[in-house]
């Protein structure tokens, strides 16, 4: 039995930050197709990817069967999984779609349409070497940590952060591992890479890239499309 490598593309937000539109962000189009469409092409195009597992909310299924699976020809979309209330609970019920023999995951927001190909190999060869590793790139900003009353409290070393993005890859059995001990625990988290980390699994950073965003409000839209555009 081959160890498969699945791509779990969580895009069951409802995207509030992009203002009062009747469209949730990740169908809005973005040049001759929806944002969506552009990322599940991706993993799609990828020969490293055997199976792609998508996620979004319940109402939204038939939709993205017709306008994006069929329409656009995503023979790796084996399954379209309800979402639940979080992020979280979109990503476990994702796993539990996966096959038994799925060896590698890779945890993909559905609105980051601009990943560059090449860092699909570098995450997965990173977490077969380390068993977790994480898309991030530097932080360019001083950050700041404020207290309660809105001061600041503290200014980190900025040369020991990094802004994590997705692709977040594992091995399929520890990450299923880590969801069901936090949904025991009622751990909170707002990446699967905190709630490895949870387990005391050390994490690889492979630097990634500027270009792969994620849209959240219509300021990033216009930046997708001046990005998109130059690769084009």
């Amino acid at each position: 039995m081959s160890k498969k490598v699945a791509a779990l593309i969580a895009a069951a937000g409802r995207g509030t930050r992009m203002g009062p539109v009747s469209l949730k962000k990740q169908y809005h189009p973005l040049g001759d197709r929806p944002i969506l469409a552009h990322t599940l092409a991706i993993f799609q195009e990828s020969p490293l990817i055997t199976d792609i597992v998508l996620v979004v909310a319940p109402e939204d299924i038939p939709y993205c069967r017709r306008e994006l699976v069929d329409k656009y020809g995503f023979s790796k979309v084996g399954e379209i999984v309800a979402g639940g209330e979080s992020r979280t609970d979109s990503v476990y019920q994702g796993l539990l779609a996966l096959g038994a023999n799925t060896h590698t995951v890779l945890v993909h927001d559905g609105v980051r349409p601009l990943l560059p190909p090449g860092l699909i190999a570098k995450v997965v060869q990173a977490v077969r070497t380390y068993g977790a590793a994480v898309v991030a790139v530097p932080v360019k900003d001083t950050i700041k940590i404020c207290d309660r009353a809105g001061f600041v409290a503290q200014t980190p070393d900025r040369n020991t952060l990094w802004a994590v993005q997705t692709p977040q890859a594992f091995s399929y059995s520890l990450l299923l591992k880590a969801h069901e001990a936090a949904r025991k625990s009622g751990l909170a988290a707002t990446d699967d890479a905190m709630l490895v980390e949870a387990l005391g699994q050390r994490i690889k950073l492979v630097p990634g890239s500027y270009e792969n965003l994620k849209i959240t409000t219509p300021e990033d839209m216009d930046l997708a499309r001046a990005l998109l555009k130059r690769r084009q």
